[in-house]
């Protein structure tokens, strides 16, 4: 479904105490990442969550550093990937792609743990920075969406 399609999102609300989360972000397109950062941390801020961020070199390395944070003494409720991979003229982007959602997937049905996605896999630059404006096609805002809802259901279940 695209974004445009979607229902339109109020503010977030979890029960129980501010969570904390740990954002992951490739920010190779710097200003496309930072975009969807900003999203998700007014969602956030809803919930007045503590939100640590970490920079890793690029989208090949989000799900690595996502097992390494969740091996790591200190505890998030959730994790909030963001990137951006913009196709070019060869295959790299369709391996660096498969790569990464298969990497990031295997780790999210293996754990069980609260995580939002939110990697651009686009045609162009102009793709990607009209997913990262500050308005309703931001899809750092319907990641962190997405993650609050997760960690809601994570909650109810008695899992975090």
């Amino acid at each position: 479904m695209s974004t445009i399609n979607s229902p339109t999102r109020g503010r977030a609300h979890l029960a129980g105490d501010a969570p904390r989360i740990l954002v992951i972000q490739a920010p190779y397109y710097r200003n496309v990442v930072e975009g969807m950062r900003l999203g998700a941390m007014a969602v956030f801020q809803d919930l007045k969550a503590e939100v640590e961020t970490v920079d890793v070199a690029g989208g090949f390395e989000l799900p690595a550093a996502l097992r390494m944070a969740m091996k790591a003494r200190r505890r998030w409720d959730g994790y909030l990937l963001l990137g951006c991979v913009v196709k070019g003229e060869t295959d790299h982007y369709t391996f660096i792609c498969d790569a990464i959602c298969k990497g990031v997937m295997d780790i999210a049905v293996e754990s069980g743990a609260p995580i939002g996605f939110g990697l651009l896999t686009v045609d162009s630059l102009a793709q990607a920075e009209a997913r990262s404006r500050p308005d309703r096609m931001n899809k750092g805002i319907e990641a962190a969406h997405a993650l609050v809802a997760q960690i809601a259901v994570a909650r109810s279940w008695g899992l975090a």
